[in-house]
């Protein structure tokens, strides 16, 4: 299960979930404050339960992302060329995940004010 802050949007994750992929593009941080960690589900994996704070904005031609109206809590990422799956912020979930962090993408973006230190791979694009 998962939800935003203020509990206006709730979902349900079905099935083996991918693990988290750490994204420092420009989008994600303006977006979160810092960078993105998100898992990735198919279409049938999501059930979103409560919807009334559910809003979506189109950041880019081909992606939108999902927020909390309400709270402003950032919850989804869609990308039209992904076949409907969805990314979904892996800090958004409740209680244990068993994820990790598989790669780091779009390192070439990072804010300056953070270093990378963990050991997980690194892509600059």
């Amino acid at each position: 299960m998962g939800s935003c802050l203020c509990g206006d949007v709730t979902f349900e994750l079905g099935g083996k979930l991918r693990n988290s992929v750490a994204c420092h593009c420009v989008q994600c941080r303006k977006t979160s404050g810092h960078y993105v960690s998100a898992t990735q589900v198919d279409p049938g994996q999501l059930n979103i339960t409560k919807d009334s704070g559910l809003t979506w904005y189109q950041s880019s031609p081909d992606a939108r992302r999902g927020f909390c109206g309400t709270c402003g809590s950032s919850l989804f990422w869609q990308h039209a060329a992904d076949n409907g799956k969805t990314s979904v912020m892996s800090g958004t979930l409740d209680g244990p995940t068993g994820l990790s962090t598989e790669v780091h993408i779009f390192t070439a973006f990072k804010g300056d004010y953070y270093e990378i230190a963990d050991n997980v791979p690194q892509r600059e694009d």
